[in-house]
């Protein structure tokens, strides 16, 4: 049995800041392994154009290079239709029984995942790693809604204690699109294949 954190999202591109949280889920949590598994088509990110799922799983292959621990996985990119997180928990658990996983989040997903499609599955179907950091005031802090969910859906989640990086893939598209650099942002292998690739040369419509 191994214990495998997932590191979901779009990446698009992927960036120096994922790559940093599944080095700390790998490290803090002892894992066996970290696989980073780009989205094929996520149904909250319909309202603007999503690069091509081959590109982004190519871009994820050439962040994730030759570093322990870390794996790239096409479960994701290789299904039909909408990716919803229970339905991807629900598969992986059935393809790898002999596996725990670990599910890597942000703080901001620890308080929309009531928001999700059927939260009440995705909660039960992993343990969940939540990075720290700052949020708004507005919201309880990390252990208050860490103690919620775990008395409304029995859920599993830690804290994982990550620095804090300012950065998105939504403004790295937008500095490339005014010509921007990018350098510190990205592995320089995925830099190269964005400037070979053309990407982002076009502001996003949404």
């Amino acid at each position: 049995m191994g214990n495998i954190g997932i590191m979901g999202g779009t990446f698009d591109p992927i960036h120096n800041g994922h790559l940093m949280l599944g080095k700390q889920a790998y490290q803090e949590y002892q894992l066996d392994e970290v696989w980073f598994m780009p989205s094929g088509h996520p149904p909250h990110k319909n309202d603007r154009n999503i690069t091509d799922p081959e590109i982004r799983l190519a871009m994820t292959k050439l962040a994730i290079h030759g570093k322990s621990g870390l794996v790239c996985s096409d479960f994701e990119v290789r299904r039909n239709g909408s990716t919803y997180t229970a339905q991807t928990l629900r598969l992986l658990r059935k393809a790898y029984p002999q596996h725990q996983f670990f599910f890597i989040i942000g703080a901001d997903s620890l308080y929309e995942i009531e928001n999700w499609y059927e939260p009440d599955q995705v909660l039960s179907q992993a343990v969940f790693l939540a990075a720290r950091r700052e949020y708004e005031d507005a919201h309880p802090s990390m252990e208050q809604q860490i103690a919620y969910l775990y008395n409304k859906y029995n859920a599993d989640i830690r804290i994982l204690h990550c620095e804090e990086m300012d950065i998105s893939s939504a403004m790295l598209r937008e500095r490339i699109a005014k010509g921007l650099s990018v350098s510190e942002y990205v592995p320089q292998e995925v830099l190269l294949y964005i400037n070979d690739q053309g990407l982002y040369q076009q502001k996003d419509k949404a």
